[in-house]
């Protein structure tokens, strides 16, 4: 039996991934902005709400899976952009990757993996894959990523909006930790007191291919974790505006996700300029500590855009019942981000396979209590009161 056979919920899954991964590294993933308010809203607001149990109902057929875009899912959920799964895992984009493919749900692959698209497309060439975009204000460098997702046939574009002022994370300066990797003795002894960490991760990454880099960067701004030269790093894109969507919209033939969106207004501009969908986040809580909870501004963007694009939400979900809360407050999907994290850092694909399976049991089990045999029959009923449904 593997240590993580004997995790039984996603919090278990966390507990040995924090003894696995260097402390910079498993903060970086774990912790929020801030004071790690926004971060610990996130659970509490998921808490505050209450389900009616519904009993006596056939439930000896029942289906997790529901259509997105037009394509069947066999869940609900999906893996969320996480550019550290490179650092959970040797080669843990493809570990990830793998693991959703499996399960017959879409993978997110962010700007910043140590894994190249190519390499994805290649492994894994029938899968649906999303890209990530953080959009640069050298909207050249920017576009060059987004024509090669376009040119490998993915799905969808997922552009992030939160990302233009940067974010207050005083953990990795504590903890001297940054992506690339500038050398410095507190990150050094922190990685030299997890030997196992650097033998089956970093210690693989120097004897196949070299220290890793952000693949999926043009090449003025690919760097190795440590190169001993002066590093030029894509700027935030500052001035970037709703024109910047529409422009994206005109030059990617897939669908656009729009991610970050926190309020009706948003919503409906994502959807006036073009966007098939928007992803109700606040980055996980890693963005602005002073941000409202997901579930909480779900209602509000649900009721802005109608049936006028898919509504998805990410942060927060740790337990199968989140999913289910969504769904019932109108999210058509839900994108899980530290869960897989944590899965992943516990044993790659299998780990990742492993946080997957937690929340698809989680999930069925609350189908069972709330009275539904599949994801179209949640909705606004499934709560304990109106409030906690709208």
């Amino acid at each position: 039996m593997t240590t993580f056979d004997r995790c039984y919920n996603i919090f278990d899954l966390r507990e040995v991934a924090k003894r696995r991964l260097p402390k910079g590294i498993f903060e970086y993933v774990d912790f929020g902005t801030a004071d790690q308010v926004s971060l610990a809203e996130n659970r509490e607001a998921f808490k505050r709400i209450k389900l009616h149990t519904r009993f006596l109902v056939d439930l000896s057929k029942r289906d997790l899976g529901t259509e997105l875009f037009g394509k069947r899912t066999n869940l609900p959920f999906g893996i969320a952009p996480t550019g550290s799964a490179g650092l959970m895992w040797y080669r843990g984009e493809i570990e990830l990757a793998k693991a959703a493919a499996a399960a017959g749900i879409p993978f997110t692959l962010a700007t910043g993996a140590l894994t190249s698209m190519e390499e994805i497309s290649k492994a894994l060439p029938d899968s649906r894959k999303w890209f990530q975009l953080y959009p640069w204000s050298d909207e050249e460098g920017s576009y060059e990523m987004v024509t090669r997702a376009r040119d490998l046939g993915w799905e969808a574009l997922v552009v992030t909006i939160d990302s233009a002022l940067g974010r207050l994370r005083e953990h990795n300066e504590r903890n001297g930790f940054s992506f690339p990797f500038n050398p410095n003795m507190t990150a050094a002894v922190d990685m030299l007191r997890h030997p196992g960490w650097l033998c089956r991760v970093m210690g693989r990454y120097l004897l196949n291919e070299g220290m890793p880099t952000n693949a999926n960067f043009p090449d003025r701004y690919r760097h190795a974790v440590i190169d001993g030269k002066k590093r030029t790093r894509p700027k935030r894109f500052e001035a970037m505006t709703w024109e910047h969507i529409r422009k994206l919209r005109d030059f990617w033939p897939g669908k656009l996700i729009v991610k970050s969106v926190l309020n009706g207004d948003q919503a409906r501009a994502a959807v006036d300029h073009g966007a098939d969908a928007v992803v109700v986040s606040n980055h996980g809580g890693r963005a602005f500590d002073s941000a409202m909870a997901t579930i909480d501004m779900l209602p509000e963007v649900v009721q802005a855009v109608g049936d006028q694009c898919t509504v998805i939400l990410d942060s927060g979900i740790r337990r199968g019942s989140d999913v289910v809360k969504a769904l019932g407050r109108g999210a058509k999907f839900v994108l899980v981000g530290r869960a897989t994290l944590y899965g992943t850092a516990c044993g790659g694909q299998a780990g990742a396979a492993r946080a997957i399976q937690i929340l698809a049991n989680e999930m069925e089990n609350t189908f069972g209590y709330v009275g539904v045999r599949k994801v179209s029959e949640i909705g606004p009923h499934i709560f304990a009161s109106r409030n906690h449904g709208m």
